[in-house]
């Protein structure tokens, strides 16, 4: 007979693969957040990313995504940050990232990931080619969050989070 752990393991890896919380309630969380993290963040990329995201959601009769400046965007940085220094990709601590969010008012949170890709129309064409990762692009959000940091070997690690008012 299999241990009990072991059959919920699989189940437990689609939940953790979905990066969305809208599912099951998360416990509060105190996690602080340095905003100066937002100045950190590759912004000429971002920009170009928002755009070819609110071009195909435009395209798709889905309303447009707002830049966020401030707190998601401080975790989404501090997440490629925490990728780039493990060399991994990687949704770790997402419900970290969600709670806080959801205590500055976000009613879902979801988030995309990516690595190496160079430009901002190559990760977002990877995403949309992805049915998990198109799913959220075109989800029932408003504002959008970024974190795009360069390695030092000058390959890009990305972190959107996206989220929604209630």
């Amino acid at each position: 007979m299999r241990a009990p752990w072991k059959l919920l393991l699989p189940l437990l890896l689609i939940d953790l693969l979905s990066c969305s919380t809208n599912e099951m309630e998360q416990n509060p969380t105190q996690e602080k957040i340095d905003l100066a993290l937002v100045n950190e963040n590759e912004w000429d990329i971002s920009n170009a990313i928002l755009e070819a995201i609110n071009r195909h959601r435009e395209n798709m009769g889905i309303n447009i995504l707002l830049k966020d400046t401030s707190y998601a965007t401080a975790y989404a940085v501090r997440h490629s940050k925490y990728m780039e220094a493990t060399k991994s990709v990687n949704h770790n601590n997402f419900f970290i990232r969600s709670a806080a969010l959801k205590e500055k008012g976000a009613k879902e949170v979801s988030e995309n990931i990516a690595y190496g890709y160079s430009t901002a129309a190559t990760v977002v064409n990877a995403w949309l080619k992805s049915d998990a990762h198109r799913k959220v692009l075109e989800g029932n959000f408003s504002h959008i969050g970024f974190g795009v940091i360069k390695s030092s070997d000058g390959r890009y690690y990305y972190t959107t989070l996206y989220y929604s008012f209630g």
